[in-house]
């Protein structure tokens, strides 16, 4: 194999479609009609595959190569979308202190020393907080940090051990004090974050996230004899805006639960952070756009989708993938798939029971044809979304980071209770919704 750390990002894709083009074709050869796969029938030029073991090893080489010229790319991607997300934080906070720069917190400290902290150490550790529990928790607690991202928050949700979800926390509802018991908890069932994690991340100091986008884009260049008059262009534009949402969450909690700090740390960590996070990945896929819903990628107008038909699932992924590159004219990055329609990839067996994709022994690919899997249940099965997660083509923007806030609601002043609250705004904008593919049929 050659060195893929001298490949360009540009010259680097190239590659990779060529050397999915060449599997591609492969294994469309080899497929029968009973949808297995048959060695002698490949004429791919420069193969020479005469067993199902030959077609495994071959299959192997040129997914290892696909799965290494994904990473090249992924990790020069990271680096493109990072420098975006630093412009979009240039254009929206301009204020903004860098890390190390003088003049930060704590005097010549890392402007973000904030943003290393938990999120419960920051509420706990915060003076109006402690001068709140000095005069003995009267009223309502109010914290806020307008300078540090929602995400960063959102993100180190997931690090944390959870406490149960409950009605209302007490010491006979709650998280019990220890006794002779085993150390910890079993954390309740709920499902993970999937796809937010691969969503580039922006800011917007508006109520609403306007952009521009091209409708027109006619080019008349042409050959021009001397003299002559020049052909002429035609180019149109028109404004659209994407609304910014909310979601927020609460907790009734006791006096005497509130007043363990490290009960409050673990809470707000945790369970109210993690319940907005996961929220917003399952609006940023299926949201509805009606009322106070996110519209997500699967209900933007204008996204491409095609039936599986007679296609193998990869053969149909891989048409997809082409669709977004001529269609969309847009380079598809990353696939989201049901964990079971990633099963029926991964089970796919040769004319005499050998795994496509590996022995079951070995872990097996979470790429396909170069690009990385995102497994994700808030689809439905038997549809897979192939897109170009790149911040030119998707955005997700935070008006607000996550807000918590503790105070009364009703009577619970005379039942000493208060009310834990955690809320963010954001909104999700598909730039050019041709850069997103679903494939629908999989299951069939």
């Amino acid at each position: 194999m050659y060195d893929m750390k001298t490949l360009p990002l540009d010259k680097a894709q190239e590659k990779m479609r060529a050397r999915a083009e060449e599997l591609h074709t492969m294994l469309k050869q080899a497929k029968t009609p009973e949808g297995t796969y048959d060695p002698s029938k490949i004429t791919v030029p420069g193969v020479v595959i005469k067993s199902s073991d030959d077609l495994i090893t071959e299959v192997k080489k040129r997914n290892a190569e696909l799965d290494e010229l994904g990473e090249h790319i992924g990790g020069l991607q990271a680096i493109k979308n990072a420098q975006t997300n630093l412009e979009q934080l240039g254009k929206v906070r301009p204020g903004f202190i860098l890390p190390g720069s003088p003049g930060g917190f704590g005097g010549g400290q890392p402007a973000n020393l904030e943003q290393f902290k938990s999120l419960g150490a920051q509420v706990t550790e915060s003076r109006g907080f402690k001068d709140w529990l000095d005069r003995g928790c009267p009223d309502g607690f109010d914290y806020k940090n307008e300078d540090i991202f929602g995400s960063d928050f959102l993100a180190k949700t997931a690090q944390f051990e959870t406490i149960g979800r409950k009605a209302l926390m007490s010491t006979t509802a709650g998280f019990a004090p220890e006794n002779i018991r085993l150390p910890g908890f079993v954390e309740g069932v709920t499902r993970p974050i999937q796809l937010i994690d691969i969503l580039p991340m922006g800011r917007t100091s508006q109520a609403a996230v306007p952009f521009m986008v091209e409708t027109t884009r006619t080019h008349a260049a042409a050959e021009t004899a001397e003299g002559a008059a020049y052909p002429e262009a035609t180019f149109a534009f028109s404004q659209q805006s994407v609304p910014v949402v909310k979601i927020g969450d609460i907790l009734p909690v006791t006096d005497e639960q509130l007043e363990d700090v490290a009960i409050v740390e673990s809470y707000i960590n945790a369970r109210l952070g993690f319940g907005v996070r996961q929220r917003l990945d399952q609006q940023a896929l299926i949201g509805n756009g009606t009322g106070a819903n996110l519209r997500g990628i699967l209900n933007t107008a204008g996204i491409q989708t095609a039936a599986r038909g007679a296609n193998t699932i990869m053969d149909a992924l891989y048409i997809a993938i082409i669709n977004i590159m001529l269609t969309g004219r847009a380079q598809a990055t990353h696939i989201v798939m049901h964990p079971r329609d990633f099963q029926r990839v991964r089970l796919q067996k040769t004319a005499d029971g050998l795994y496509i994709y590996g022995d079951p022994k070995d872990a097996g690919p979470m790429r396909l044809w170069g690009l990385p899997v995102v497994l994700n249940d808030a689809l439905t099965e038997g549809a897979a979304l192939v897109g170009a997660f790149t911040p030119e083509w998707i955005m997700l923007f935070e008006r607000r980071g996550l807000d918590i806030q503790m105070g009364y609601v009703g009577s619970q002043f005379a039942a000493g209770l208060r009310t834990m609250r955690a809320d963010m705004r954001a909104a999700l904008a598909v730039f050019r919704p041709t850069a997103f593919h679903t494939v629908t049929g999989l299951n069939a």
